[in-house]
């Protein structure tokens, strides 16, 4: 997600000094039968063509989860309608296919959850890809380790049961596991596979370590083969760049890995008339969200938009419009949904 201004001022691949529970190295497992519409991991991600949608406070939540748009105290049935058109809106704007959810152990394992399925059922019925992502609580909770493994192993436990079934559900252990060194998040990814043995390894997300802005060391752990990996990569982890070095800063956070990896967060303002489409070498975003965009072109990269969705976020590149029963999308900035559409190798040669 993207951070606060205050988080912001830390560097993106800040570790925590010290980890109060030692992670025990966990053996890998052997690579489970592949969907046929899934593509290999290894051979490009181009088929991830997407957006998140998320709750106003950023995912961070010692609660349910309140995807904008939504209500708490709708049903299944009252949340599966405004879905489907929150969903039918990114498709008929951005020509989205997939859509990032958070997950916590507050929503998947209380009574929402009968709800919040409707969100992921309403996605895949309409052809979108889904991919289910642990959010850490707030406040104390926002320290880049799991809240509570007694908490979610049995989130995670129901979730892979309701949807192991469903080849466009995927799952991504845990976003942004900052707390952890890098060998520490790469034994837990590990054991995850290894207690979701029945989950096909090209349906999981193993998250890039720290603030998910490296790949290169969940790349290189054999225990983890077969899987996609999930970059994060934000313009406002520099106060300045060129076109060329965002090019470099994100090939360096790749290493050899783009054909596994999926930037299923970056961004960029969008509510502030910044035009996307022109080159403007001065200004940074604009810098960024080009170089992003062709470099994912030209390596064959899917990218997840951060955020499709998300109320009263400059970054979000769609607003709300019609009525709280019946939503609807407008985008914010077109010259952003054209630079995602050359991202996704669709559209027109635009900007740099």
């Amino acid at each position: 997600m993207r951070k606060s201004p205050a988080r912001a001022r830390f560097a993106p691949r800040l570790r925590a000094a010290f980890v109060a529970v030692a992670i025990a190295a966990v053996s890998g497992t052997t690579l489970a039968g592949s969907p046929a519409s899934a593509a290999v991991p290894g051979t490009g991600t181009t088929q991830f063509k997407g957006v998140n949608w998320a709750d106003p406070r950023d995912n961070y939540a010692d609660d349910y989860l309140h995807l904008s748009g939504l209500s708490l105290s709708d049903d299944y049935a009252q949340t599966y309608a405004k879905s489907s058109r929150i969903i039918e809106a990114f498709r008929a704007n951005l020509g989205a296919n997939t859509v990032r959810l958070p997950v916590n152990p507050y929503t998947v394992n209380g009574a929402y959850w009968k709800s919040y399925r409707a969100v992921i059922d309403a996605a895949t019925a309409r052809g979108f890809k889904v991919i289910l992502s642990y959010w850490e609580g707030t406040g104390a909770q926002k320290d880049g380790f799991i809240d509570d493994p007694s908490t979610f192993w049995p989130m995670w436990d129901t979730v892979v049961k309701t949807y192991t079934g469903n080849r466009l559900v995927y799952f991504e252990p845990m976003n942004e596991p900052h707390g952890y060194t890098d060998s520490q998040w790469a034994d837990i990814a590990a054991k995850w596979l290894a207690t979701y043995p029945s989950v096909p390894r090209d349906r999981v997300f193993v998250s890039g370590a720290g603030y998910n802005d490296h790949v290169t060391s969940v790349c290189a752990d054999p225990r983890l083969k077969g899987t996609y990996l999930s970059l994060h990569h934000y313009g406002f982890w520099k106060s300045y760049a060129t076109y060329d070095q965002w090019v470099a800063d994100l090939k360096e956070r790749l290493g050899d890995c783009a054909n596994r990896t999926v930037a299923d967060e970056f961004g960029a303002p969008m509510t502030t008339g910044l035009d996307y489409d022109k080159p403007a070498p001065d200004n940074n975003s604009i810098n960024f969200i080009q170089a992003d965009t062709d470099t994912f072109r030209k390596l064959g990269m899917g990218s997840v938009y951060w955020p499709g969705l998300r109320t009263d976020d400059t970054y979000s590149i769609q607003t709300l419009t019609g009525t709280t029963a019946r939503p609807w999308l407008a985008t914010t900035n077109q010259s952003g949904a054209d630079r995602l559409a050359w991202g996704w190798g669709r559209g027109r040669p635009v900007g740099h």
